[in-house]
């Protein structure tokens, strides 16, 4: 049996630990483009929305002393941006792409500008379930240290996997992003189905952004997200439109994330910056394995603007 203080255990720790904590809001961002991209449309947005729903939760648990308070807010902003993509590119010869570029501008700068006074103050933070009072080792303790905000997010992996392929609103869904004529022959509302579909992703979105700054690492500034907004549109195709899978592929990118800090754990600093650089790596990696003439957007929804 393998020494509980062995630097491999250790590192196994620090890195279970951590992609526990660095996956969740790729989880949450993901798994809202999932369903946004289910119902046929790419919101590229979702930086923006992360950063203000990051911005949003943490001034109002600072204002409030309540940081669910701050999950909710952060989700409604996300709502609210999600259903202003959705409203503006159910317009005639408005492309999805070229607004969600400009809807992550806008959010992200409307969070710098509005965020300002809230990068000192120290808002209440979201706590996490500690599991690990039993075990007298540091680092399993660490790796224990559950935030509810993740359990939320397994359970909703599992209840859209479960809804999209069993239930009327998620087979409505499909048809939609897969079909769009079917749909509208069957006098399903395509517009509605579609901006109500974003607008929950982008509730998701905001809350993965609440995260950010009420968990890990817990406080507002202007760099907070570093381009998990964009990371999670190349999670979700890694992913092939799977809620499921979004779950294991955040994990995936969450330890990618934890793999400096969980070296530092055993005393390997040198090249500490160019290990935080691991995501990154990992989108390039999964992109241009995906952009393979044999696999490019394989089960893609076919009325996505990427497929066309």
């Amino acid at each position: 049996m393998p020494d509980a203080h062995s630097p491999f255990v250790i590192l196994l720790l620090s890195l279970f630990a951590g992609a526990i904590r660095v996956s969740t809001p790729y989880l949450f961002v993901s798994l809202g483009e999932c369903l946004t991209e289910k119902g046929g449309r790419v919101n590229l947005g979702l930086e923006g929305i992360l950063v203000s729903g990051a911005m949003s939760g943490y001034a109002a648990s600072f204002m409030t002393g309540s940081p669910w308070i701050g999950v909710f807010a952060a989700g409604g902003v996300g709502l609210l941006l999600g259903c202003l993509h959705g409203l503006v590119c159910s317009l005639p010869r408005v492309s999805d792409i070229a607004f969600g570029i400009a809807l992550m501008l806008l959010g992200t700068g409307l969070a710098f500008y509005l965020g300002k006074p809230f990068i000192e103050p120290q808002a209440p933070g979201l706590q996490s379930f500690d599991l690990g009072t039993w075990t007298n080792s540091p680092q399993l303790h660490n790796a224990l240290h559950i935030n509810p905000l993740f359990v939320i997010g397994v359970v909703l992996a599992f209840v859209l996997q479960w809804g999209l392929r069993s239930t009327r609103w998620g087979m409505t869904l499909r048809l939609v992003g897969d079909h769009a004529e079917t749909a509208r022959a069957m006098g399903y509302p395509l517009t509605r189905i579609r901006i109500t579909a974003t607008a929950v992703g982008g509730f998701f979105a905001g809350i993965g952004g609440a995260y950010l700054s009420l968990v890990y690492p817990g406080s507002w500034n202007e760099g907070l997200s570093s381009g998990q907004g964009l990371m999670a549109v190349a999670l979700v195709i890694f992913a092939r439109w799977q809620p499921m899978r979004c779950l294991w592929a955040a994990l995936l990118f969450g330890a990618a994330g934890a793999l400096g800090p969980a070296l530092q754990s055993i005393g390997v600093t040198s090249g500490y910056y160019l290990y935080n650089a691991a995501p990154y790596v990992l989108t390039l990696v999964i992109m241009i394995i995906n952009c393979r003439p044999d696999r490019t957007l394989a089960g893609a929804p076919g009325e996505l603007s990427l497929t066309r």
